[in-house]
């Protein structure tokens, strides 16, 4: 069997499908025209979110029995085609999991201790000791938007706190002894935090929007470690302003391109246009109770061989 490796991963995803047999050709630089040109001749696909595999390349693909994506997501895959194709697809949350959820937990930790602001005055000469008084997680009610693999090791991150974890999520009987699953009218009713861990689809898109946030009867934190598209950027500025949603710490954006490998846009000169920032994103940029990453809440040293290795094993699982 012919694999394409469409994105750059860790060397033993290559070095493994080779010891197994598999041929494996790389092609880090193409169009998605050329690849679409050529991918009559494999079997299978690996990639990370370079582009979109949609109708027209899955058409292409005349042979193609799988599709391996080294990540958690499988938004940018015509999923439903695909398999009525009879193309097998392959992530792997449980690669990036632990790094997920030690992500979400720095970031808690690091918006209730005023971290990020406290580091940067600091670094300007200022001492300022008391507007950087914290708050303690203990004692608080931490809610999981979505509890699958990225919910549940976050979950189980906070088993050394003395927290109430609530979890909602569309799908019955997935709480455990590190949460338990409630409705989400008693989700919004308790919670302190809100941390998102749900998948890209059609139900999710948008989903934290006003009407969601004005539903909690308490101000919250918000993490989100998920999808940026799930959120409705203007409306989490406006609850930040007033004061509904006490902090944010984002480490996706509603922004990003498919890829998640770029943001900004820079003129000939290499700089930003500030023209091209959005007004609320310019308020997240700005805000001292947001914390920003660029989409590496999974993006570790180990996560980076765990992924690889997943991969692997589902691929030999299924085809060896």
């Amino acid at each position: 069997m012919k694999i394409l490796h469409l994105d750059t991963n860790h060397e033993l995803l290559i070095n493994k499908l080779n010891d197994l047999g598999f041929i494996n050709h790389e092609d880090y630089t193409s169009s998605k025209e050329a690849v679409e040109a050529k991918i009559y001749d494999y079997d299978g696909v690996i990639l990370r979110s370079r582009f979109t595999i949609d109708k027209i390349f899955l058409d292409a693909a005349k042979k193609l029995k799988f599709i391996g994506r080294v990540g958690a997501g499988l938004e940018n895959i015509d999923c439903d085609y695909a398999e009525k194709k009879g193309v097998y697809l392959i992530s792997a949350p449980e690669g990036n999991r632990n790094a997920v959820g030690e992500h979400t937990l720095g970031m808690l930790l690091s918006l209730f201790n005023k971290l990020n602001k406290a580091n940067s005055e600091v670094r300007q000469g200022k001492w300022l000791r008391e507007d950087n008084r914290g708050i303690e997680l203990d004692g608080k009610t931490v809610g999981l938007n979505g509890y699958g693999n990225m919910g549940k090791a976050f979950a189980k991150k906070l088993r050394g706190f003395d927290v109430e974890v609530l979890c909602y999520d569309i799908k019955d009987n997935v709480g455990d002894t590190n949460a338990k699953q409630v409705s989400l009218a008693k989700f919004q009713e308790k919670v302190d935090v809100v941390s998102l861990h749900t998948p890209q689809t059609p139900l999710t898109l948008n989903m934290i929007n006003e009407a969601f946030i004005n539903a909690f009867k308490k101000p919250f934190w918000f993490i989100n470690t998920a999808r940026g598209k799930s959120v409705v950027t203007e409306d989490l500025v406006s609850a930040l302003k007033s004061g509904k949603i006490l902090g944010a710490g984002l480490d996706v954006l509603e922004y990003e391109k498919a890829s998640f490998e770029n943001l900004f846009k820079k003129d000939d000169s290499g700089l930003l246009s500030v023209a091209e920032v959005p007004e609320a994103f310019q308020y997240l940029i700005d805000a001292e109770n947001v914390l920003l990453t660029p989409h590496v809440a999974g993006w570790t040293i180990e996560s980076k061989e765990k992924l690889a290795q997943t991969i692997v094993d589902k691929i030999k699982a299924k085809f060896c």
